[in-house]
């Protein structure tokens, strides 16, 4: 008999507005492939953008936080597995399940660590640089504490999965590394390689309600691309991305070349006919959805330490990885300009994208065999995870009151 998931989302799947959108897709998929039955619930509101699953044969069910009625939904429903997208989902629900379906697994996926992009900002706007911060903070004790209440976490970096385990002290046994799922290759465009001749400008995509890549934004705005256009009078930078609010459109300006066009039906069209993109993020956390999508168009790409994580190291990135704005601007000039190193960071990419989609399958690989592991008995998966008992007795219950105390005034 097959097993069923229930996926609470943040959000419903969104896979051309973010990486975590793509990512979430690819989860859907995953279980798709292991012959869950899937049921996606989410309290938020609908979305234009928002995928249709309907492949992956997904039932969806609109919810509401604060709401008795997910009780009786997951009561009737009875999921072998709960997926929590995001530690704020896991905080809102998993009092619920625990209670109503004690024998599911709960599994949280980070999509990336918030508290690890939450200190990384707050170290850009203390000190304009993410290199000291502050790991000890309090959204990290949300966000741990959501871990370790979790049967398994997923965890989208290597250098996440090592910061989980030798700085905060999560046993190996809850965590799962997983990779960002790299994006999908649509209408076999991953087959049309355009040489250096048929490539041109510069160009960044991301979504601008998360805050790294508005920064990235501003930092193109006002301190490289006036550089490189300095070099490049006939250069233009494409910038692509879901949402774009009124401040960003407003740094449309054709005659300096810097060309906000916002939404993109087809991101990997515009990728692959650009020469270079550009991400010089200051602050983040996880795997760039961007940069996965740049090396599977063979697109070569400038970033910084950040946005590189988790891909690949800076002596193998195919470009240039620097966190400096002049060391930025003259790698950017460069690969644009010479065909020579264009091509040799180009044919980088391939070898990467491979292994990159190995690791994500063994993560996939990986996942499914300790979920079976785990729902066999869970009880006795359970039994040497003494913080997660010790979490659930005493975190919980302020969360749940307090819910219980919305939903009894909601109701008066």
């Amino acid at each position: 008999m097959a097993k069923t998931v229930l996926v609470i989302g943040a959000v419903w799947p969104e896979s051309n507005s973010s990486a975590a959108g793509q990512n979430m897709s690819g989860l859907l998929r995953a279980f798709y492939q292991h012959n869950f039955s899937i049921v996606f619930a989410s309290a938020a509101a609908d979305s234009q953008h928002a995928d249709d699953v309907s492949e992956y044969d997904v039932t969806n069910v609109p919810i509401s936080i604060n709401d008795d009625a997910f009780d009786d939904m997951i009561s009737e429903l009875q999921p072998d597995v709960v997926v929590f997208d995001r530690y704020m989902t896991e905080e809102q629900f998993s009092w619920r399940v625990r209670k109503h379906c004690p024998q599911a697994l709960h599994l949280l996926n980070t999509e990336d660590l918030h508290s690890l992009r939450y200190a990384r900002h707050d170290a850009v706007k203390r000190t304009g640089s993410a290199d000291n911060v502050e790991l000890n903070n309090a959204l990290a004790h949300r966000e741990i504490a959501a871990i370790l209440r979790s049967d398994i976490s997923l965890v989208i970096s290597s250098y996440e999965y090592a910061l989980l385990v030798n700085t905060y002290q999560v046993p190996a046994q809850q965590l799962i590394l997983l990779p960002l799922q790299p994006p999908v290759n649509k209408d076999n465009k991953e087959s049309v390689k355009l040489d250096f001749a048929q490539r041109q400008h510069f160009m960044t995509v991301g979504n601008f309600r998360h805050a790294p890549n508005w920064d990235s934004v501003l930092q193109l705005h006002q301190h490289i691309w006036p550089a490189i256009r300095k070099q490049l009078p006939h250069a233009e930078l494409h910038i692509y991305g879901a949402y774009p609010p009124k401040k960003a459109t407003a740094l449309h300006n054709p005659k300096s070349g810097f060309l906000v066009k916002g939404w993109v039906n087809d991101a990997d069209l515009v990728m692959v006919q650009s020469r270079v993109c550009l991400a010089p993020l200051r602050f983040g956390a996880g795997v760039k959805g961007k940069l996965l999508t740049a090396l599977l168009h063979q697109t070569p790409s400038v970033t910084t330490p950040i946005g590189a994580e988790g891909i690949a190291t800076r002596e193998n990135w195919p470009g240039a990885v620097e966190s400096d704005h002049d060391a930025f601007v003259q790698a950017a000039v460069e690969l644009y300009t010479n065909e020579s190193r264009w091509q040799q960071a180009s044919n980088r990419c391939p070898a990467l994208f491979s292994d990159y989609k190995t690791s994500v399958i063994n993560g996939n690989t990986a996942l499914f065999a300790q979920i079976e592991l785990a729902c066999n008995d869970i009880a006795a998966y359970r039994a040497p995870l003494l913080q997660q008992g010790m979490v659930w007795h005493h975190s919980l219950r302020s969360t749940q009151f307090m819910s219980q105390w919305i939903e009894a005034k909601n109701r008066l």
